[in-house]
């Protein structure tokens, strides 16, 4: 299996926009019926359709073969296939253990820039530190006020083309964390406990405390009390020298699971880090960062929000295994970054939307004059092994951020309102522009991710859109030709918009390839002696190869989500389209010649603004 193609951010695709109404939890979720398992035939012709225009005509006939092999009536295909029907009779959800366990806790890279997306919120302008305690209160207030409403189960449900969602994920975003292992990731989730966490953490010059954010009687504390609390903390971890813990987190997994276990022999530091997994999300105050010119601050943000900048900036200001850290940079850089395990993009943006909105509201609460006691400190016992831990977590860290090749744009020229006036889907436009822009690039399709929410079934995660498909291909080969009529190009991409939306819609109703054909994977590998050949095949390998990993995030605030690319010669986009501009992240390694996340952002805008000329170029047919 190719690991690289299985990790990634996941956007909601949104058929129509999702609508909220109050209901009860566990009445909602049995509600939801559950993931299908796919007819094994369709999956086959669907794969060898995906398969088209990304590998050459030998390796498909090939695959054709093994195909038309596996599918034989009694034969290894029909066992896979009874098998994978039987589990999901058995569990409420066939794929989502599994998925948890192949996509993140097994995942042996660092989860810094390989696995957790990063959210550029709007930027702010602190005068001074105040302001940054200030935003940093009402923040805090704002998420508090967001966990009442899971917590009353009074989280109204979302639908999508009139179906419910399941609500699930909301549930494991707060008081969670992720546990390294020498070979396997675990994750904790505390909010159920009889007695649920009541504290945050909160971070400052590397330094971590616990922030007690509810009264006895289990009110939250107002925004001003809990600025007086940020103020203590502030004004006693005003030292810099301190060894930064925190980076330890954002080492290869199997490292981090080595310190992690010799870091903990400690009493001090279990309870400390115990703390940290317990709270309900960590809150980091960061140092500001290099001033960087007005184009350039979106990325310098971005870059801020996936890996905080190297060991000399914020990169040890985190717990990168916590699920939710909010971060709130002095120079008014503001975002928050999540561990991705648990939860897609989705819930994590409804979130942040009721955040920002409740963020702009004025405080009435008068604040109770009760003397609040001492955030505590975390204190952590430092050996020489543990201090040796750190600096190589400091090296790793400094390589993963020299290499990471960030570009945030925002697209002025239109949003997502141009798309609809042509009765297109926006997210479909889009991603025939990304098609369009790295053909220009590279002549030649690649493999492509653009996730899709699976919320519609209980417990869904999600599936791939393949968003390079044969009518894609045939619209990019044919927009730069001369040959070509305008009439015929506009042709081509209505056909290309159309074959996405229809890929999309099968996505998000269960019926795509990549899970089913995993899922038939991980069957094999329970069931049979050896492998079938179809998993052990070039077009496979190929397939799961995404060069453009991709997620269309929408939110109701201007922000937007980045994370890094799946494979070495990858790119990492995603994007939120406004009404009227849209807000996109590019990533590359530097470390691959052939890749560079400018180039490709710059072709993206390219790609946009031609195919809206050819549309408004090409008279429309008489209907």
């Amino acid at each position: 299996m190719v690991k690289a193609g299985m990790v990634k951010p996941s956007g909601l695709v949104k058929p129509v926009s999702v609508t909220r109404i109050a209901g009860r939890y566990l009445a909602h979720q049995e509600s939801l019926p559950k993931l299908p398992v796919p007819p094994l035939q369709q999956t086959c012709e669907r794969y060898l359709a995906a398969l088209t225009p990304i590998v050459d005509s030998e390796e498909l006939n090939q695959t054709q073969k093994l195909l038309e092999e596996f599918q034989k009536p009694g034969g290894v295909g029909e066992r896979l296939q009874k098998g994978l029907e039987q589990r999901a009779k058995k569990l409420e959800n066939w794929l989502s253990d599994w998925w948890l366990q192949i996509a993140y806790l097994d995942y042996r890279l660092p989860v810094v820039v390989h696995s957790s997306p990063g959210v550029v919120l709007p930027r702010m302008e602190f005068s001074d530190r105040q302001g940054q305690m200030r935003y940093a209160a009402k923040l805090i207030a704002g998420v508090l006020d967001f966990k009442s409403m899971i917590d009353n189960e009074a989280l109204p449900v979302e639908y999508l083309g009139g179906k419910p969602l399941c609500m699930n994920q909301y549930y494991q975003v707060l008081s969670s964390c992720r546990i390294p292992g020498t070979k396997r990731d675990t994750v904790v989730n505390y909010a159920l406990d009889k007695r649920s966490p009541t504290h945050i953490t909160v971070v400052h010059n590397f330094q971590f405390f616990v922030l007690d954010v509810y009264n006895s009687d289990r009110t939250p504390l107002t925004v001003d009390q809990i600025y007086i609390q940020l103020e203590k903390i502030w004004n006693s971890s005003l030292q810099t020298n301190k060894e930064p813990i925190g980076i330890l987190t954002s080492n290869h997994r199997n490292s981090w699971g080595k310190a992690y276990n010799n870091l903990i022999k400690d009493k001090t530091n279990k309870e400390s880090v115990r703390a940290i997994q317990k709270s309900i999300f960590t809150v980091c105050l960061d140092a500001p960062m290099p001033r960087a010119s007005d184009d350039m601050y979106r990325t310098r943000a971005g870059v801020q929000m996936l890996h905080g900048g190297g060991s000399r900036w914020n990169s040890g200001n985190r717990w990168f295994d916590k699920t939710l850290q909010f971060i709130i940079g002095e120079d008014g850089t503001c975002g928050l970054m999540y561990e991705h395990a648990p939860a897609e993009g989705p819930p994590i943006v409804s979130l942040i939307d009721h955040v920002v909105e409740y963020m702009k509201k004025s405080e009435m609460v008068r604040t109770p004059m009760v003397p609040l006691r001492m955030p505590q400190k975390l204190r952590f016992n430092i050996t020489p092994e543990i201090k040796n831990d750190i600096e190589e977590a400091k090296q790793n860290m400094n390589i993963m951020v020299h290499d990471l090749d960030m570009k945030v744009n925002v697209f002025s020229h239109f949003g997502k309102n141009f798309p609809k006036s042509q009765k297109m889907s926006p997210d479909a436009f889009i991603q025939v522009a990304l098609q369009l822009a790295y053909y220009r690039i590279y002549k030649r399709c690649c493999p492509t991710y653009e996730s899709a929410s699976l919320r519609m079934f209980r417990l869904g995660r999600t599936d791939t859109i393949r968003s390079t498909s044969t009518d894609s291909a045939n619209f990019v080969k044919a927009m730069d030709d001369p040959a070509k009529h305008n009439t015929e190009k506009v042709a081509l991409l209505e056909k290309a918009i159309k074959a996405h939306r229809a890929y999309t819609d099968m996505a998000i109703r269960g019926q795509a390839i990549d899970r089913h054909l995993l899922g038939l994977k991980l069957q094999a590998i329970e069931d049979l002696a050896a492998l079938p050949e179809i998993f052990m095949d070039t077009s496979y390998a190929v397939a799961l190869h995404f060069n453009l990993s991709t997620s269309q995030v929408p939110a109701k605030t201007d922000c937007v989500m980045c994370f890094g690319p799946v494979v070495p010669d990858g790119y990492g986009v995603c994007y939120n389209p406004m009404d009227t501009h849209i807000n996109f992240a590019v990533s590359a390694f530097n470390s691959c010649q052939d890749t560079n996340a400018a180039r490709l952002a710059q072709g993206l805008e390219d790609a946009l603004v031609d195919m809206k000329t050819v549309l408004e170029q090409t008279p429309k047919a008489k209907l």
